[in-house]
């Protein structure tokens, strides 16, 4: 039972630029159809209220003009109402924000218009008749970001909304400060001090390569290497 929730629901693992590395919680499939339910329920709860309303004042506007309204109520509400709400602040619907869910890009930042009419348009192939369905969770069930055809299309992902960017990796453990062997200008010092801030985004592997190009600094290579680099870094921030 715990492999098959863990397949469902996991942290995952996402490089970005210069090599850091976050972990978002992606939602799985069992989530978003919740989600996708209850935003049914409000689509089909908003176009009966609005039908009541207009069914009291039929007498004044016609029968053409209540289905005429109606007809572009049901088309707003079906295709642009998904597209809407993931651009709005809360980068949800309000089915996805009740199970504490958002859509957003891989990298973290929020999605574009283009990204959120694709998604949402192609919906058509992953959930609506004649397919029930079957496509989107064939593909969120394939992929390992759980992403179904139209977030493969527009490249996005649906991640718990208080999901926590977390490091890769805890970084080097506290050192000794240690008083750099060469005088530095402000920029390398600064550098020096951004390494030791940024590491623990880093993976060991990616840790142990900025290092080894200080190794001219340093005279270390490997974890060595960027421990020096981290009691240098100390030094800089509380010993100068």
């Amino acid at each position: 039972m715990s492999d098959i929730a863990g397949k469902l629901d996991t942290l995952q693992s996402i490089e970005l630029a210069e090599g850091v590395e976050i972990r978002l919680r992606i939602a799985g499939p069992i989530l978003r159809i919740f989600a996708w339910m209850i935003d049914m329920v409000v689509i089909g709860l908003t176009l009966l209220l609005l039908a009541l309303v207009l069914e009291i004042t039929g007498l004044v506007v016609g029968d053409n003009v209540i289905d005429g309204v109606l007809m572009l109520a049901a088309f707003v509400m079906t295709w642009w109402y998904p597209v809407l709400g993931e651009m709005s602040r809360w980068g949800a619907t309000l089915g996805k924000k009740i199970c504490g869910l958002r859509v957003m890009q891989p990298s973290g930042a929020p999605i574009t218009w283009a990204q959120a009419i694709v998604r949402n348009f192609l919906r058509v192939v992953d959930i609506n008749p004649p397919f029930w369905g079957v496509p989107g969770m064939v593909s969120c069930l394939a992929t390992q970001r759980f992403q179904r055809l139209g977030d493969l299309a527009a490249g996005t992902v649906v991640v718990y909304e208080r999901s926590e960017i977390v490091p890769q990796s805890s970084g080097p453990p506290p050192l000794q400060a240690q008083r750099p062997t060469v005088a530095l200008r402000p920029e390398e010092s600064r550098a020096i001090v951004t390494f030791r801030e940024r590491s623990v985004y880093w993976s060991d592997a990616r840790r142990r390569e900025i290092a080894d190009h200080l190794q001219v600094l340093t005279g270390k290579q490997g974890e060595a290497g960027v421990h020096s680099l981290a009691a240098m870094a100390h030094w800089l921030q509380e010993k100068r």
